[in-house]
């Protein structure tokens, strides 16, 4: 009787191929933790050795390495302190209630028409139309409008005390025979409105206050129009901030 042939065991064979890429993914981690190692520290000759390294081991080319290092400068001009922001945005919010008092003294009066307020870069603008201050042509405050400065003179009143500007503008209307030019009209009603300003409240700070007039040079509307002249012809009160976006105190008006 025949024998039956012994079937021969297969040797067993062990599938190592997946060692490959999780030496390679070794690798990328190693090399991930070098760089942020190595990232974390402002010493750029260290950096370009490094780059020099994973050059080589990842068939040269140029490594992202070799771009500046992302660290930030700790005494770039740019960076401020928190107490610099906290300073600047505190007294953003105080020109902000002042002009909240304006704006409710402009509705209570019913004054639309007249004032007009603004936050600029400069600081607060209040705009006054000439015609509820000023006869044509002339200077001085007309005599019922003076409660208004009054009132106003209230709410220019801050400690420390702000730089106020005071500035004065015309249309392209000749200013008449009292007037050398609308240069001098506007300065003459600019410095008569700072006066009276000064001269209603006693808590105002005469040092911090100062009068310009632009004439007819600062046009904000057409002047071939009654309407565009009657904007132009104008008072600016410009109240500005004691400290500016970088955290540093403003300068005394001279």
């Amino acid at each position: 009787m025949a024998k039956k042939a012994k079937k021969k065991k297969h040797d067993e064979h062990i599938d190592e191929s997946w060692l490959v890429p999780y030496a390679d993914i070794l690798t990328l981690l190693l090399a991930v933790f070098i760089i942020l190692f190595a990232s974390s520290s402002v010493d750029q000759e260290k950096l370009e050795r490094m780059s020099a390294v994973f050059s080589q081991v990842f068939d040269g080319g140029t490594s992202f390495l070799e771009q500046p290092a992302p660290v930030p400068t700790p005494n770039a001009d740019s960076d401020q302190t928190p107490q610099q922001n906290s300073a600047y945005l505190k007294d953003q919010q105080e020109l902000a209630e002042i002009k909240d008092s304006v704006d409710n003294f402009i509705a209570v009066n019913e004054m639309e028409d007249q004032f007009a307020t603004e936050m600029t870069d400069e600081g607060l603008l209040v705009t006054i139309r000439d015609s509820i201050l000023f006869d044509p042509g002339q200077a001085k405050v007309k005599p019922e409008y003076v409660p208004i400065a009054k009132e106003l003179s209230t709410m220019l009143v801050s400690d420390p005390a702000r730089n106020i500007v005071i500035t004065g503008h015309t249309d392209n209307v000749p200013a008449g025979p009292n007037f050398s030019s609308n240069f001098e009209l506007s300065v003459l009603r600019a410095t008569n409105f700072l006066n009276l300003l000064i001269e209603s409240n006693d808590q105002l700070d005469p040092t911090r206050f100062s009068a310009k007039g632009n004439g007819e040079y600062r046009a904000i509307a057409p002047n071939d129009t009654a309407e565009g002249r009657a904007k132009n012809r104008r008072v600016e009160v410009l109240i500005q901030p004691l400290v500016t976006e970088d955290g540093s105190e403003t300068k005394t008006t001279p």
